[in-house]
């Protein structure tokens, strides 16, 4: 059930509308303590969800032809707040304390999150309405320094050119 049509929406809900449809990605992604370093593919797939009011979104990440990563992402505007929030539920298995919050800064949307691991900072900056860019960075608990971990390019596809599983 859709409860609310989209001209009733937020202005901070209809910019996560940009967000939705179906991208594939190229990345690089830095030598962590989580990962190799190289270069990967992705898909994603992002949905509205009652009206709009959330934005549910599935990663997958590809390395030599094998899902290396995934995650489900759902977005969703906390209008007192005024914050964009994500929950991320991922192939790493942490449970997430909480959601990452954050803004439109400027363009970019850039969301932070920190746990008892260290902090994450994530930016989506959007270059139209057929690409966006996404950085993934990590600072180290005690850290002042934000370390690369993913970025990408990622250009609409039809939802059909997406992969199954």
């Amino acid at each position: 059930m859709n409860a609310a049509s989209f001209s009733s929406l937020s202005e901070g809900h209809q910019r996560l509308q940009a967000l939705v449809g179906a991208w594939r990605g190229e990345e690089e992604v830095a030598d962590t303590q989580w990962a190799d370093g190289g270069a990967a593919t992705s898909e994603v797939l992002a949905e509205p969800q009652f009206g709009g009011l959330f934005v549910v979104q599935r990663y997958r990440q590809r390395r030599d032809g094998t899902i290396s990563f995934g995650s489900h992402n759902v977005f969703g505007f906390d209008q007192q707040n005024d914050v964009v929030t994500m929950h991320q539920f991922d192939s790493m298995g942490f449970v997430p304390a909480g959601p990452s919050t954050g803004s439109w800064t400027g363009g970019p949307l850039t969301l932070l999150r920190s746990s008892p691991r260290g902090a994450a900072r994530v930016t989506y900056n959007f270059d139209g309405s057929d690409s966006y860019r996404m950085r993934l960075e990590f600072q180290p608990p005690g850290s002042g320094t934000w370390q690369e971990m993913v970025s990408g390019l990622y250009r609409r596809v039809l939802p059909s050119e997406l992969r199954e599983g």
